[in-house]
């Protein structure tokens, strides 16, 4: 591989290391910042997060508030209950669980006891069985996971398309990104 290949591919996987880290960062501070209290406009996503800014949009802006009570709707349609209540229960359980301080630089609160602490509040406050919670969370999240994928495909693949980058160069981002050497999760 000439030098100049070995450049643009390196500028190009720390380019995007660069924006998954500030996307990181970014979903990271969404996850320790207070929220306001809920007003009558307000929903919960699967996270517990909530949006009470005017049409729709999230507290960072964008389509963040649609898109939480899209998951939100969606986890009801999987448990069968009412969005409502999913809603309701999504809330209680960011409320509880509001972290007293932000976390220490580099340090981020475990994915796995989250995902089980929220599946068991789910599981207590609709009745449901733990594991049918945990499932539809799980399911839920792999197809965000197959979404962001094919996200990510196509954006490649245009890059590929415009020139911007060698085929080779975009597989093996999308190789780094499967192994988790860049894109956060």
């Amino acid at each position: 591989m000439s030098r100049t290949k070995k450049m643009t591919l390196g500028l190009s996987a720390a380019a995007l290391a660069l924006g998954a880290g500030i996307g990181v960062a970014g979903m990271a501070s969404a996850t320790t910042t207070p929220t306001p209290a809920p007003s009558v406009s307000s929903s919960a996503s699967a996270d517990g997060s909530t949006s009470t800014a005017p049409g729709g949009m999230g507290k960072h802006g964008g389509r963040g508030g649609e898109r939480g009570v899209a998951q939100a709707s969606a986890l009801a349609a999987k448990l069968g209950v009412e969005e409502a209540k999913v809603t309701e229960a999504l809330q209680a359980f960011r409320e509880a669980n509001k972290p007293s301080s932000p976390p220490a630089d580099g340090e981020r609160p475990d994915p796995a006891t989250r995902d089980a602490a929220l599946a068991k509040a789910l599981s207590e406050s609709l009745g449901i069985e733990e594991s049918k919670v945990t499932a539809a969370l799980d399911e839920l999240r792999t197809e965000k996971q197959a979404e962001r994928a094919a996200a990510l495909k196509s954006r490649l693949d245009q890059a590929v398309t415009d020139g911007k980058l060698t085929q080779a160069e975009a597989d093996a981002v999308t190789k780094a990104v499967q192994n988790g050497v860049i894109g956060g999760h």
